[in-house]
């Protein structure tokens, strides 16, 4: 894998986005570096608001922003036309543009025009190196985690992030590996997954997580779902690929049917957890699952706690909000400690 450089500090741009499920790459900068984020930038009827000084391109650019990232995007990963203007202004301003959709930034000639007139940079992050190998299936020394869900979009990616920081703060020799555009710019390497030929899916994966020393532990960030109706291939592979030696199911409580799909509903975690089994045992026969990791925004803060403790009850495992209620009881499970 070939580590990305991209210029920092940030501008986040929205667009005209009001789903905060579709500004998740933004939403992940700002939480996971903060440190390289000076603002944020939305068109007319945005409403996503990530904390973050709101700034024009004028106003980012004499504060010193160096790239403008494309922090959002709906299903199908389109750039609108309604955003050239700022793009294009971007530019001029002789700042980068960074996207992680699938329109290529460098296949669209006014841009392209425009970056090469001003000397700045159009970086496509959704674009997987060349010459994938077809996946192995051997087996690879080190050890695997992957996070899995019941849908799309709602915390994978973070429940990877947060594991591998708390096993790095525990002296675990750990790393975060990154399957996603948004992952990648966070972690400053990685293969988008999503944008792989098919049949080198579980080559792809193998390479995110190659061999490792006996004791170290990749986290593997998860994409899609197994029941997705449109990303369960992605899925599928990058599961094979891994070869996990454990997994977290992540969910979102509340949530009932497939995010955009509303004819599908969510499937339940033992669902989640017998079909990610049965896929996985061909590659690696000890899989387990050990913890479930909950997105409980849409949870009262007092119904929280109860809410966990019962699921973690009714399913024998134990069960978290990685990012309020910590995940010391699924580290110790991973590691046998309980």
């Amino acid at each position: 894998m070939t580590a990305i450089t991209l210029r920092t500090p940030y501008l986040l741009f929205m667009g005209s986005e009001t789903e905060p499920i579709y500004a998740k790459t933004a939403a992940g900068l700002a939480k996971w570096r903060p440190e390289s984020c000076m603002g944020q930038l939305s068109l007319e009827g945005g409403t996503i608001d990530l904390g973050l000084a709101k700034h024009s391109v004028t106003s980012a650019a004499e504060a010193g922003a160096k790239s403008l990232v494309i922090g959002t995007s709906a299903v199908g990963g389109a750039i609108p036309e309604t955003w050239m203007p700022t793009l294009v202004a971007a530019l001029q301003a002789g700042m980068d543009i960074v996207a992680g959709v699938h329109t290529k930034l460098n296949d669209i000639p006014a841009l392209v025009s425009v970056a090469n007139a001003s000397g700045a940079k159009l970086v496509d992050i959704r674009v997987p190196p060349k010459d994938i190998p077809v996946g192995t299936g051997k087996k690879r020394t080190g050890k695997r985690l992957l996070t899995v869900g019941t849908d799309c979009a709602l915390g994978k990616k973070y429940t990877a992030l947060a594991i591998a920081k708390r096993l790095q703060e525990r002296g675990i020799d750990a790393d975060f590996r990154a399957s996603g555009q948004t992952g990648i710019m966070i972690a400053g390497s990685g293969i988008p997954i999503d944008a792989v030929v098919a049949d080198f899916l579980s080559g792809a994966a193998e390479m995110i997580s190659p061999d490792n020393r006996p004791d170290h532990w990749d986290i593997i960030e998860g994409q899609g779902s197994l029941f997705h109706p449109g990303y369960s291939s992605v899925s599928t592979g990058l599961l094979v690929g891994s070869q996990p030696d454990a997994f977290v199911v992540c969910t979102e409580a509340l949530r009932t049917h497939i995010k955009g799909w509303p004819d599908f509903e969510l499937p339940s975690i033992p669902a989640v957890i017998d079909r990610t089994i049965e896929i996985a045992r061909s590659v690696n026969p000890e899989i387990r699952c050990v913890g479930i990791s909950v997105n409980t925004s849409a949870i009262p803060d007092h119904e929280r706690a109860a809410y966990l403790t019962n699921l973690s009850a009714l399913y024998d495992l134990p069960t978290m909000d990685p990012l309020i209620t910590g995940l010391d009881d699924v580290i110790d499970n991973l590691l046998g400690q309980k």
